[in-house]
């Protein structure tokens, strides 16, 4: 494993971003870093499809990457970097190149469909051309693109090219990564980071993370020890929460949660809905649930 890859591994949580009267929250956001830092995740995200990216103008953006910088010491930041517009995105690369992060988490460009060549040439773009490692986002759900097994496998051989948030929905393509060493796979989809910590990746960018994270960082760990019997433990009793916060748009029901535990208003950016109190109420009971098999230190 390259120095490269070597950070890429353990639990990163994909942060909300807090708003409160119509603006970022800065106050909560910071709060937020704290928080996941003291419970022992290994790294954050910024700016990703959790953190509400795409209603966030490219100031905000940066706005939001500072404040958790600020907070987050030693503890390493991935900043999300989605678009169609290459020249656009250029641009915001370079922004982000004063910053001290760890990667850039790129998706491949949505809408376009620009096909296995278009794709491929966009994320070497990307990589040649920024100084952090690029962590490819293949999430055909969110940008009507799936990259195919060939593709990423070509990509991976890019030197700056280190690691893949994996929600691509094939299992053939997930072993496939695996087996070829040249770039670490973090689960991307909740109900599939055991199997593939199991199978041998390298850890997980998770959203119900949110919630305990402390759970997830131990389930990890339990993975790491080849204690399978704690791990499995830990992610069955975490499934009723992570099925509820995808039940409804990502992150609706996670910032509903999160309000209720007195880490931020649950405000969203339209469109995005809040939560349904139906389903907030069904959430809080599973969360309590989970508290009562595995009380929080």
């Amino acid at each position: 494993m390259s120095t490269q890859q070597s950070l890429f591994q353990g639990v990163w949580v994909p942060l909300v971003t807090p708003f409160s009267g119509g603006a970022v929250d800065g106050g909560a956001l910071r709060r937020l870093v704290r928080h996941y830092a003291a419970a022992g995740v290994d790294g954050l995200v910024v700016c990703g499809s959790t953190g509400e990216a795409a209603s966030l103008d490219d100031a905000e953006q940066l706005a939001v990457l500072d404040a958790v910088l600020t907070e987050a010491g030693r503890l390493p930041v991935i900043m999300g970097l989605a678009g169609n517009h290459q020249g656009h995105v250029l641009q915001r690369l370079s922004a982000f190149a004063t910053r001290p992060l760890a990667g850039i988490l790129a998706p491949a460009p949505y809408y376009v469909r620009a096909g296995q060549e278009g794709a491929a040439a966009y994320f070497r773009c990307l990589a040649d051309a920024s100084r952090f490692p690029l962590v490819l986002y293949d999430i055909p759900y969110r940008t009507g693109t799936t990259l195919e097994t060939s593709t990423l496998l070509s990509l991976a051989a890019h030197p700056n090219i280190a690691a893949i948030k994996d929600c691509g929905g094939s299992l053939e393509k997930t072993l496939a990564l695996i087996a070829d060493g040249q770039m670490n796979v973090l689960a991307g989809e909740d109900l599939q980071s055991l199997s593939v910590l199991c199978l041998g990746g390298t850890g997980m960018i998770a959203a119900a993370a949110h919630i305990r994270p402390d759970l997830f960082v131990a389930m990890h760990q339990a993975v790491r020890a080849q204690q399978l019997d704690l791990a499995r433990r830990l992610f069955q009793a975490l499934v009723p929460v992570i099925r509820l916060a995808f039940e409804e748009p990502n992150p609706g029901p996670l910032k509903a949660q999160l309000g209720r535990q007195g880490l931020l208003s649950e405000e969203l950016r339209m469109p995005m809905p809040v939560a349904s109190a139906a389903l907030a109420a069904r959430l809080d009971a599973a969360v309590a649930g989970l508290n009562r098999q595995f009380p929080c230190q």
